[in-house]
């Protein structure tokens, strides 16, 4: 059977976009950042396919975002709870939940909020807040979006990624790469950003019933290691996985990381609810 059979595409209730790979139990997978809260397309497309390749073939994965039309000054906390509702109303029960950057924050939240909802839950290269760089970053996205450079908002974030050394001689490059990632309307994107900026539910993480593993990279620029541990710590059944050596990019993408969230999955999904 083609695992990869069967790609769907639409919105969940409420006005979430979604593609949807696969067959089993309904897992859903958060995406990071982007500029707009669309069902991707083109590239986007190609990547989230690739990304849920090795876990089409145990779990229906329904790659989602934020929800469409944000309204200004919304929360994390109110963000999360769109997907909250969306999962009630679509898949009645616990999921399997994961989410990387931006979409671990998301999470959290929901977790925190929702904790029936979540039969099981892997954090990639997020934690309960960002670190102080990581906050400045987008900080300075926001800012530059808003005075019309959003070009140089995300040639910066691009930038912030690389070793330091190669920093300034690729951010030419990086601000050729960033044309094609802005858009015309970023409101949702802005506020998306004020929204994680003040996120922080370190206080909260024992609310979180459901198993849960943080993945991240001890050279990640948005995230410290410790950030990361003390994630894991705070849940009741949370454990962290570290690799020292790598920063946010390759964590988010490599498929040990794939593999590590599939396996604890799969642990999972061999226990009866």
């Amino acid at each position: 059977m083609d695992v990869m059979a069967g790609v769907s595409t639409g919105m969940l209730s409420g006005g979430i976009p979604y593609l949807a790979v696969g067959a089993g139990p309904p897992l859903v997978m958060v995406q990071g950042l982007t500029s707009t809260h669309e069902v991707p397309t083109g590239m986007e497309w190609r990547m989230a396919l690739s990304m849920v390749k090795p876990w089409a073939g145990h779990f229906r994965v329904f790659v989602v975002n934020r929800k469409r039309g944000l309204a200004p000054g919304e929360s994390m906390a109110d963000i999360a709870g769109h997907l909250a509702a969306a999962i009630d109303a679509e898949f009645g029960g616990p999921v399997f939940l994961t989410g990387t950057s931006t979409g671990g924050s998301v999470v959290l939240q929901l977790a925190v909020d929702r904790p029936e909802l979540v039969r099981a839950l892997v954090v990639v290269c997020s934690a309960y807040r960002l670190g102080p760089n990581g906050r400045q970053v987008q900080q300075d996205l926001a800012r530059l979006t808003r005075a019309g450079d959003p070009v140089g908002g995300f040639a910066g974030l691009m930038t912030a990624m690389m070793p330091p050394r190669l920093q300034r001689p690729l951010h030419p490059v990086a601000r050729v790469m960033a044309r094609s990632m802005t858009a015309t309307d970023p409101s949702d994107m802005l506020v998306t950003l004020d929204a994680e900026d003040a996120f922080d539910v370190g206080d909260q993480l024992d609310r979180i019933t459901a198993p849960t593993l943080v993945i991240g990279g001890a050279k990640d620029v948005f995230y410290t290691r410790e950030l990361f541990e003390q994630t894991a710590a705070g849940v009741k059944d949370g454990r962290a996985h570290i690799f020292p050596d790598w920063g946010h990019g390759r964590t988010a993408t490599s498929s040990s990381t794939a593999n590590l969230a599939l396996g604890f999955f799969l642990a999972r999904d061999a226990v009866p609810l």
